[in-house]
């Protein structure tokens, strides 16, 4: 849903790191610096519902390969117990797709796959809407469904798809 143009640069086989077993996540860990570990990083569920990690500052789309995702956001890792990764924080913070909430059980699935224990839900959930009367995608702050953009009144429920409808 982002602009056209960031999807366009994805070249082939693209895409954030596909992360489907433990020792992958491992691996990739061991790849990142001391300064990129302390940030949050970029994920996707991609439509297979595999997890792809990438640096924070990459988009989402680019992450995804240009594809259609399950769920998308920013995600942190510590150590957990007897060496296995935990999830510190996980958020559903992606302008370019704008997951709703209940893209959840897509994320926890992902995770549990790649051997990382999950929170009960999103550390930091978004909730994000299209604006009915201007189309705009905005997010909505402090249960206050008013469009930013033209004052309009949100729907209560998530509306946010690629051909700008409703629906998941």
């Amino acid at each position: 849903m982002g602009p056209p143009e960031l999807k366009a640069g994805v070249g082939p086989g693209g895409g954030g790191r596909r992360i489907r077993s433990a020792a992958d996540f491992a691996a990739w860990a061991a790849e990142q610096s001391a300064a990129e570990a302390a940030e949050p990083f970029t994920f996707v569920v991609d439509g297979e519902g595999v997890l792809r990690l990438a640096p924070r500052r990459s988009e989402h789309v680019a992450c995804a390969g240009g594809e259609p995702v399950l769920s998308a956001g920013e995600i942190g890792f510590v150590p957990g117990a007897a060496g296995r990764w935990t999830v510190g924080d996980v958020s559903n913070h992606s302008t370019g797709y704008c997951p709703d909430a209940g893209s959840w059980p897509a994320v926890a699935h992902a995770l549990d796959q790649a051997g990382l224990v999950p929170p009960s839900g999103f550390t930091h959930e978004v909730v994000f809407r299209r604006c009915p009367d201007c189309r705009e995608r905005t997010i909505v702050r402090e249960d206050d469904f008013v469009c930013v953009f033209c004052g309009g009144a949100l729907p209560p429920v998530w509306n946010v798809s690629p051909a700008g409808g409703s629906g998941r």
